[in-house]
């Protein structure tokens, strides 16, 4: 009978370590998991802080089904990631719906899309991506009506925006 009371007193004593174990492990996981969230958005708030984009109104052309206009970076934050920028257009006329135009990296032209046109001036630090002073000429293609306003809007949630013409 000494025996089972010993083993029993071992068993409860194992499953106490154990939980102690569980227990500690997800709190540390835990704050682990929210510290580096709230670095993470720190580093998030700071990059957009940086950021900042100018829309040249006197260099905005319209062609056809297209327009043209630069776009110039002027903060502290290289902007490369193109993929999440967007155009936003409103067409003039009795339609004046809006439309989100998204980035192509082929060929310009294809309608409901944006791309580069050009190059970026000056590409001299990070070729292919837009640093601080530098600007690109973005080629727009919509549909319908020709615009009367619009906007570009980084990854980061950063617009610029002008009316046309």
């Amino acid at each position: 009978m000494a025996v089972a009371e010993i083993i029993g007193a071992a068993v409860g004593i194992v499953l106490l370590v154990i939980v102690a174990y569980v227990i500690v492990g997800g709190t540390l996981t835990a704050g682990e998991t929210i510290a580096t969230a709230q670095k993470d958005l720190a580093q998030l708030t700071e990059a957009r802080l940086r950021t900042s984009i100018a829309l040249d109104k006197s260099e905005v052309q319209i062609s056809g089904q297209g327009l043209n206009f630069s776009v110039t970076n002027t903060g502290n934050e290289m902007i490369g990631d193109f993929t999440h920028m967007d155009v936003l257009i409103q067409n003039g006329g009795e339609s004046g719906g809006y439309q989100h135009l998204t980035y192509t990296s082929g060929i310009c032209g294809t309608a409901g899309t944006w791309c580069i046109y050009g190059n970026i001036v000056p590409d001299t630090i990070h070729p292919g991506q837009l640093d601080p002073g530098e600007k690109m000429w973005i080629w727009a293609t919509f549909t319908g009506e020709s615009p009367v306003w619009f906007q570009v809007t980084t990854g980061n949630g950063i617009n610029a925006q002008t009316t046309y013409p």
